[in-house]
This record gives C-alpha cells, structure tokens and sequence, in this order.
C-alpha cells in the first residue's frame, strides 16, 4: 500500500502513546487523512536553534513517522515572520496596503522551501502521494521537480486566493504561479477562488484550458478544483453534548443569569474584523437600549504573530475599543463586552457555543471559517441559536441560511444582531436544519476523502500535453 506524505510549516507531534494529534484546524484534517493511510509527517518543528541540522529528526508513532527540522532565527525571521505573513497573508487576504514585501524576506522563502524539498527527497519513496498544506510552501513542488521527484503531489491552499489585479501588485507573483504550476493538483476552498487562480494562469502565464478544471502550463498538466474543508462533526456535537458538565461553561451560564450571549471566536488578526464586529455590538446597544444589561458579547481571541508589529498595532487598538464601549456603556451589574485573549480546548469552546444565541462570525475575508461550522453543529437541535455570517467568508458559500452580512456595514450588522435576538424559534429550526444536515456530510472525512480520490489519479494520468497543444507549440 502507498504512503501519503503530508508536508505544512508546522507539525504536531503526539506523545508516545497518545492520539495521532490534538483537534483543531489543520489536526484534525492530518488525522482524518492518515485514517486510511500509513504515513510521513513533515515540516518545522516549532523550534528556532542558531544551526539547525538539516537532516530532519525521525519520530515513529505506529502507522505514521513524523520528520522534522528546526528553523534558524534568520530563517523564522525571513520566511514566517517575513515574506509569508506579511506579504503573502495580507495580499491573499486583499489587504493591499498591509503587504510589506522585502527581497531578503523573499529569499529567505526560497530557501526554506529548498532546505524542505532536499531533506524531503531523500526521504520519499517511489509510490508515495504527497500532500502539500498551505502559502507558506507554495514553491515545494517546484523545488522538488528540480530534485528529480515524480510523485504525484497535490497542494491546498486553506486562505484565499484573491484576484488577479490584487495578487500580482506581490512583486514575486510570477515566480509563485510558475512554481504552483509544478503541482499535479491544487485545491482551494470555494469555487471563486479556482476561476481568480486559473484566470491569474490563463492571463499571466498563457496558460490552455484543457477542460474540467485541467490546465497545461508550460507544457505540465495541472488541475484546479475546489475542496470546501470541514470539521469533524461527530466529536464536536459530543463535545458540545457534553459541556454542561466543564467548569468555565458552568460558571459562564451562572454569570449570565437570564441574560442572552453573543460569542465571537477568532485568532486575533486583522482579516478576522474584530474591531468592526465590536463597533457594530456597540452601535446594536445603541439603537437598542432596552437590550442593555440583558445581552452580553464574549469574544474569545487568542493572540498570535505577536512578533508581527502589525498584529500588535491590532492588539493595541482592539483593548482601546472594548475600553471604550465599556466604559461608556458597562453598569456596575453588566459588561457588555467580555473580551478574553486566552485559547480554550473544544469541549469549552463547544460549550459556549451552545450556550450562545448568536454566533458572530464576520471575518472581513476568510477561505473558509470553520468557527462557522463549529457553531452550528453545537446548537441543541430543539431550541438552535443563529449563526450571523460574514459573506467574505468561505463558508458563506456552503451556509446561505444563516444571517449574511457585510462586515464593512456596522449598522447592516447590528440589525443581523437585532433580528437574530428576536428571531422566533420555527425560523431559527428553518435556517438551521439544514446548514447542520450540510455539515454532517461535508465533513472533514468526506473533505479530506476527496482531495485524495483527485490525487491518486494522477497516478496513470499522463501528464504530457495533448496531441492538439502540442502541435500548437
């Protein structure tokens, strides 16, 4: 049986003994995979040494290997800090004017890349698919053809792919679509951002549109489809199932009283629209004073890339605005913001879900959001919340039941708020069923199943162009 090989910029290595990973993003996805797989676990591993060995540590733990290697601090400083998210984060997120783009912070991508694709190499067999995950290595199937590797490789892209007037003001966008080309399959998250990707190819490129998806670019067939990601939905409704029973959830109801929640959970960045989502909770309050003292917003967001000053310029303003709203609203009895930036485990999380009436979800451009998803699977199916949804969210795609809003719009938001407050309970069942029922069958199984069924047709796929675009060249 073949191997699958999964490569990311980080990799969770369990303890001896234990499951595969901790649950949660990319994890869980990684496990559901190597479900019906033996396999190989590659990328960083999370440390930053002065001279890493560049032969990666081997970790055995039953059917899967974990491989990793350690970053130099000019490494960790060029390639993450640098040209991954602060160029490429923000222009794949259409935020223009935050993109910082330096040739050594680019450079340093590159070499990363490589250093990744020669330890790699050498440790691939001839039969086994590789999975790639993610904009941090988007050149490794490049690097790896030019180590002389046949495999079938595939690559998802879990962000956005913004159009083309946006991600080619990047300074290094052609290299970054030559390279992608070098992929026999790429996966992105909604079907917008396969036609901005393949028409980004077709334009810039001059790639030949081959049909289903296929493209030949410069003489290499690649195919572009979309793989909407989900979650594992049985473990989390168990979680939810189960969470009258955790401490924090127990002592965040008993604090509530009679009161109605608001939740927002997101890693604090600047695509996630948490400032906005809070002017829009103050403008509610605004417009509705009789809610005043009877609704509470929690908005749980873990602080990440701190060494980013961007992110912490969005740290500095996000404390400032909740001083404010709460300063000019709070009561003596009431908050009205409770802003924690501590991460939570799942069964907490799944709590609070349930426990919400409202889940605000508006990043101001996500490729999915699987907050979204969460919230949804952990609503009590007699008496369901409603899930307020920005339409910049890859999910929006898969959940046009719940309340889409413009996250640009506070006052379009606080009336989602309003609306979703006093929504009956047969609409709430209405929008909800149905989303639930979606999200059990796109799960992230049925997800990572299908990226694979893809990937391993390429194995007697013949990648030479055909007869009628050679002729043509």
């Amino acid at each position: 049986m073949s191997r699958l090989v999964i490569v990311s910029n980080r990799v969770a290595i369990p303890a001896e003994g234990k499951g595969l990973v901790s649950a949660g993003g990319l994890a869980v996805a990684v496990n559901e995979a190597f479900s019906a797989y033996e396999g190989l676990w590659f990328g960083w591993s999370g440390e930053i040494t002065e001279n890493p060995d560049p032969e990666p540590r081997l970790i055995d733990r039953g059917r899967v290997q974990y491989a990793v290697l350690d970053l130099s601090p000019q490494d960790y400083k060029e390639y993450y800090a640098g040209f991954a998210n602060r160029a490429l984060w923000p222009i794949m997120h259409y935020r223009v004017g935050l993109g910082s783009y330096s040739r050594s912070d680019y450079a340093g991508y590159q070499r990363v890349n490589r250093l990744f694709a020669r330890a790699l190499a050498k440790l691939l067999e001839p039969d086994d698919l590789v999975w790639v995950h993610d904009y941090h290595l988007i050149p490794l199937a490049s690097e790896l053809r030019g180590q002389g590797v046949d495999n079938p490789i595939g690559y998802f892209h879990h962000i956005p792919w913004p159009g083309a007037d946006v991600f080619n003001t990047l300074p290094a966008s052609g290299d970054l679509l030559r390279a992608i080309a070098d992929y026999d399959l790429i996966g992105l998250q909604t079907d917008p951002d396969v036609q901005n990707l393949s028409r980004n190819l077709i334009d810039d490129m001059r790639a030949i549109p081959l049909g289903g998806g296929s493209l030949m670019v410069d003489g290499r067939r690649t195919r572009i489809r979309s793989f909407p990601i989900g979650i594992d939905v049985t473990g989390f409704k168990e979680a939810a199932d189960k969470a009258g029973t955790n401490k924090v959830v127990r002592e965040t109801m008993a604090g509530l009283r009679t009161r109605k929640l608001l939740i927002g959970v997101d890693r604090l960045d600047y695509s996630k629209g948490v400032p906005e989502r809070m002017e829009a909770v103050d403008c509610f309050f605004a417009s509705n004073p009789d809610q005043r003292g009877n609704v509470v917003y929690i908005q749980i967001t873990p602080k990440s890339r701190s060494e980013v000053p961007e992110y912490e310029q969005l740290s500095r303003e996000v404390n400032e605005k909740v001083g404010d709203i709460n300063g000019m609203l709070g009561e003596p009895a009431w908050t009205p913001i409770q802003y924690v930036t501590k991460a939570y485990p799942r069964p907490v999380l799944a709590g609070l879900y349930r426990a919400a009436r409202v889940g605000l979800v508006t990043p101001m451009r996500d490729g999915m959001n699987l907050v979204a998803k969460e919230y949804v699977v952990a609503q009590s199916a007699d008496d369901p919340g409603v899930l307020v949804l920005s339409k910049f969210a890859g999910a929006a795609r898969q959940m046009s039941e719940a309340l889409l809003v413009n996250p640009y719009d506070r006052f379009e938001m606080a009336e989602a708020i309003r609306e979703a407050l006093y929504m009956p309970r047969e609409e709430r069942l209405a929008r909800w069923k149905p989303m639930n029922e979606r999200m059990k069958r796109e799960d992230v199984d049925w997800w990572a199943r299908n990226f694979m069924t893809e990937l391993e047709n390429f194995r007697t796929l013949d990648r030479s162009p055909p007869a009628a675009v050679a002729a043509a060249e």
